[in-house]
């Protein structure tokens, strides 16, 4: 069995983004040279995550706008009655104590995952038709690292 490694580092502009990596994660099990196994994606950062999902603004969007609802950032005002009645009671993160602004960034982690495993099939990335990998960034501005496994023969 063949094991390849890659390590891609993310400086985004925003405070939350969504990159598009499918072809890095390609060129990784190109790297790799295997025709069968699979490529595990994984952010390095807790607040960080990967998705596989279709690569239309609009879902971005929603996807954001769900996660706010299920953990508001308090950095800015909340959307909605729904939205502050989930903010943790005193109405911040009990995070946010030692100086952090970023609570929110780290529970959407736990919903989006901060890994995928993508099967490989005859050398290439074995996703569905609309599919594409994403870095999923939700406290940006500083560089954040994500490693990319490649397993297989």
């Amino acid at each position: 069995m063949k094991s390849h490694t890659a390590y891609m580092t993310f400086n985004t502009e925003r405070r939350r983004e969504f990159v598009r990596i499918t072809e890095d994660v390609q060129s990784a099990v190109d790297e790799a040279g295997i025709a069968e196994g699979m490529a595990l994606v994984s952010a390095m950062h807790i607040t960080a995550g990967v998705w596989i999902n279709d690569d239309e603004p609009g879902i971005q969007e929603d996807a954001l706008e769900w996660l706010d609802k299920i953990a508001p950032p308090s950095w800015k005002e909340p959307a909605n009655d729904t939205a502050r009645a989930l903010l943790p009671n005193p109405g911040d993160y009990r995070h946010h104590r030692g100086g952090e602004d970023n609570g929110d960034a780290h529970l959407k982690n736990l919903l989006v995952h901060h890994q995928v495993i993508v099967p490989v099939t005859d050398g290439r990335l074995d996703l569905g038709p609309w599919q594409q990998v994403f870095y999923c960034e939700f406290d940006g501005g500083r560089p954040k690292r994500m490693v990319i496994k490649v397993l297989g023969e």
